[in-house]
C-alpha cells in the first residue's frame, strides 16, 4: 500500500489513508462495488462516458449528505454523456434509504462495503475509520483520470466548480 495522502486530517488532526493516490493522467483502475440493489456495479458501467466520481465517508454525516445533493443537482443540467458515481462504505440498504429520503435519483451510489478494494485502488481508505476519504475524480469516457481532488479536510467540502469545469471541458 502507498500511503501517500498524509496531508488529510480530520478537524485538523492527521489522518492515515491508505491505498494508492491517484495522478491525472493515470487509467481509471478497474473495481467491483455493490450497488443499492445489492447487484455489482463495476468501472465497466462508466466505459465511454465522462465521468464524476466522488468519494465520501459517509451519507449519514452533513457535509457528504451536501456533496451528494450537490451532484444529483448538477446531474440533470449535464449532459446524458456524464455519469455521476458517489461512493460510500456505507451498507446499500442506508444508500437506498437515503437517496429515497433525500431525492436523490439522477446519480449512481455504490458501497465498497462488500469488497473494500475500491478505497485501495483509489487511494482513500481512512485507516482508522475504515471509511472513505472525501474525494473527487473526473475520468474521460476513454477512461483516462483528467481531474483528481483529495480534499484536505475531511469535514469540508470538494471544489465543485474545479471538477465540474473539467467535465463540461469533456463533453
Amino acid at each position: 500500500m502507498n500511503a501517500t495522502n498524509k496531508n488529510i486530517t480530520f478537524k485538523g488532526a492527521p489522518l492515515e489513508i491508505v491505498g494508492t493516490e491517484l495522478r491525472v493522467g493515470d487509467s481509471l483502475p478497474s473495481f467491483k462495488l455493490t450497488g443499492n440493489d445489492m447487484s455489482d456495479y463495476s468501472s465497466e458501467s462508466l466505459k465511454g462516458k465522462v465521468a464524476v466520481i466522488s468519494l465520501v465517508p459517509s451519507l449519514d454525516t452533513p457535509v457528504c449528505a451536501l456533496q451528494t445533493k450537490r451532484f444529483n443537482k448538477e446531474a440533470s443540467e449535464l449532459s446524458d454523456k456524464v455519469n455521476i458515481l458517489t461512493v460510500s462504505r456505507d451498507l446499500p440498504f442506508a444508500q437506498k434509504r437515503f437517496c429515497g429520503a433525500e431525492g436523490v435519483s439522477r446519480l449512481t451510489t455504490a458501497s465498497d462495503y462488500k469488497y473494500q478494494t475500491f478505497g485501495n485502488a483509489f487511494g482513500a481508505v481512512i485507516k482508522d475509520w475504515g471509511l472513505l476519504a472525501r474525494a473527487l475524480f473526473v475520468v474521460d469516457a476513454k477512461g483516462e483520470i483528467s481531474h483528481v481532488e483529495y480534499v484536505k479536510e475531511v469535514s469540508t467540502e470538494p471544489d465543485y466548480e474545479a471538477a465540474l469545469k473539467k467535465v463540461r471541458e469533456l463533453i
